[in-house]
């Protein structure tokens, strides 16, 4: 399984969920767990997702996400999950 940190940062607007989801799932990537929240009109949301079924490397769904974030006005970043847990340890 590659297990993927996907998270999006924004104000918040109508569709984000949407935009992200449709592009995971037209590219076979799986979501295994999401969490998203909106604080005084901020949209946040993580997401732990499996790659292992799409046939696009995890650099192409880096850039295409970022493309996506940029359409919708938000920062999506994606890293895999050892590079995330490195980052992350103390």
């Amino acid at each position: 399984m590659n297990k993927t940190i996907i998270t999006v940062v924004g104000k918040d607007a109508v569709g984000i969920i949407a935009k992200v989801c449709t592009y995971l799932s037209n590219n076979q990537v799986n979501i295994l767990d999401i969490s998203q929240t909106i604080v005084d009109g901020f949209f946040n949301m993580m997401m732990i997702a499996d790659t292992t079924g799409s046939s696009k490397t995890l650099q192409d769904i880096r850039h295409e996400l970022e493309q996506i974030g940029d359409e919708i006005g938000c920062v999506i970043r994606v890293q895999h999950e050892d590079i995330f847990n490195k980052m992350h340890r103390i």
